[in-house]
């Protein structure tokens, strides 16, 4: 059985089976396939279990006292329906097998099976995990808000390579940069790329929620700790158990919470309000903000010994003036996304609209490019978007050191810079880049040949694959 992710960790199993015998046999055959095993004699010690490790697969007997493999799975989808469970029955509970499968079992095994037939089950199992992983790792990155992954430019492919070789490991990673640059965008590549796929993103701006919400919402509380709290409510470090959050304007944090976040950091727990004592978490801090943390350390408004603590791994998300070979592939992408939305597929950027959006100093970074797109795609009569359909500020603003104007570019390099894009992406692979583009593969095979996007290597690192 293979590793996941980006570092070779085995997956791990979890075998409940009130036999301990059965339990062992099954154990050694999956340490066999370079498996890690973890064993639980009846469902509260696996669930015990489940809740405190990251399980990849449960593999329970149906009849056991106590908790039963039904109650079991009933637990287990409640918290983490992506986790495969298969159940193990006697000839004489298949009926009620089959009844667990249309809650949402993976498969079940009739005793007595073979141990190939029980090897190959949980093989399956892991590689549809494992797919299910990938296409939500790509669903987060070509979902809504998803322009900033656009990398064409050498500042923009180290971020990424920072971000991708810090996936490994659990360390804290600090993102700063100007709003609009997609800093939260970056984090969940971090958590999608991370052994914590699967597990929660959760994220919370500071700097949005008042002071007094803020620590409830962070840490959670316990029944009557404060006017309104009516029941106990387990906080975003709680929810998040397992995954990461992502602690956006981290700046902003008031420095009274600063102390109890330096808690999570140092000890991993928190201690919920009106709580006996503090609680174990398992999560992965990512922290993000626009301001300058030193000059807060200097003015008082940010604790220093936190500020070192966050920023172990300190990504800088450049703006868009300082990527302007992002602009072209990041028009194309913006004016299909929203294109395909709004109705109006298919439009381009008149070469003088294209030389002030590239003179333009962009302020609000790429959130205001694709407000910019959106307002065109709106207002605009034709297929064109020319300089009436830009905003003013665009027309009044050219940034001071813009580089002398070139010749027009041609209205189909924003196609080809697409599907440049696209092929990296995808690593090359034609028949994906083509899913993604829209098109069938004789299309896309044409327009390779027509921009010279040759059948040697691929765009971008890796080699082209049919």
């Amino acid at each position: 059985m293979s590793d996941r992710g980006q570092v070779a960790i085995p997956p791990t199993i979890l075998i409940v089976e009130d036999d301990a015998e059965m339990r062992d046999l099954l154990g050694e055959v999956l340490l066999e396939a370079s498996c890690r095993v973890l064993g639980a004699a009846d469902g509260d010690e696996a669930l015990d279990a489940f809740l405190r490790t990251d399980i990849d697969v449960i593999v329970t007997d149906l009849m056991m006292p106590g908790m039963t493999g039904s109650e079991l799975l009933e637990e287990v989808r409640r918290r983490r329906p992506d986790v495969p469970v298969i159940i193990i029955t006697a000839f004489g509970t298949i009926e009620s097998a089959v009844e667990a499968m249309k809650r949402g079992a993976y498969h079940y095994l009739t005793k007595p099976f073979r141990m190939e037939e029980f090897v190959a089950t949980v093989s399956a199992a892991l590689r549809e995990r494992r797919l299910m992983q990938e296409l939500s790792a790509l669903r987060a990155a070509f979902a809504g808000g998803d322009a900033s992954f656009v990398a064409q430019s050498a500042a923009m492919r180290a971020v990424l390579e920072t971000i991708t070789r810090a996936s490994g490991a659990d360390t804290p990673v600090l993102i700063q940069g100007e709003s609009g640059t997609g800093k939260e965008l970056l984090a969940r590549i971090l958590h999608t790329r991370s052994r914590r796929l699967g597990k929660p993103f959760l994220a919370i701006n500071c700097a949005a929620i008042p002071e007094t919400l803020l620590e409830s919402q962070l840490f959670g509380h316990r029944r009557g700790s404060f006017t309104d709290a009516r029941e106990d409510r387990p906080g975003l470090f709680q929810q998040a158990d397992g995954g990461t959050v992502f602690l956006d304007e981290i700046g902003d944090m008031p420095v009274a919470l600063q102390g109890k976040m330096l808690r999570v950091l140092q000890e991993k727990e928190v201690h919920p309000l009106g709580a006996d004592a503090p609680m174990p978490v398992d999560v992965r801090i990512v922290a993000a903000t626009h301001r300058n943390l030193p000059a807060l350390i200097g003015s008082s408004s940010f604790r220093e010994d936190l500020y070192y603590r966050l920023n172990v791994i300190s990504v800088r998300v450049p703006p868009l003036r300082e990527r302007t070979d992002d602009l072209v592939p990041l028009l194309a992408h913006l004016l299909e996304k929203h294109g395909l939305r709004l109705g109006r597929p298919g439009c381009t950027v008149a070469p003088d609209a294209l030389e002030v959006m590239r003179r333009y100093a962009w302020p609000g970074n790429v959130r205001e490019l694709e407000n910019v797109v959106e307002r065109a795609l709106v207002l605009g009569v034709d297929n064109v978007i020319g300089l009436d359909d830009l905003p003013d500020t665009l027309l009044q603003r050219p940034r001071a050191d813009a580089p002398p104007a070139t010749g027009p570019l041609p209205i189909a390099e924003l196609e080809r810079q697409h599907i440049l894009k696209t092929m990296r992406l995808v690593g090359g692979n034609k028949a994906a880049a083509a899913r993604l583009l829209g098109m069938d593969r004789k299309t896309l095979y044409r327009k390779l040949e027509s921009y010279r996007i040759g059948d040697g290597p691929a765009p971008g690192p890796d080699s082209p694959q049919s």
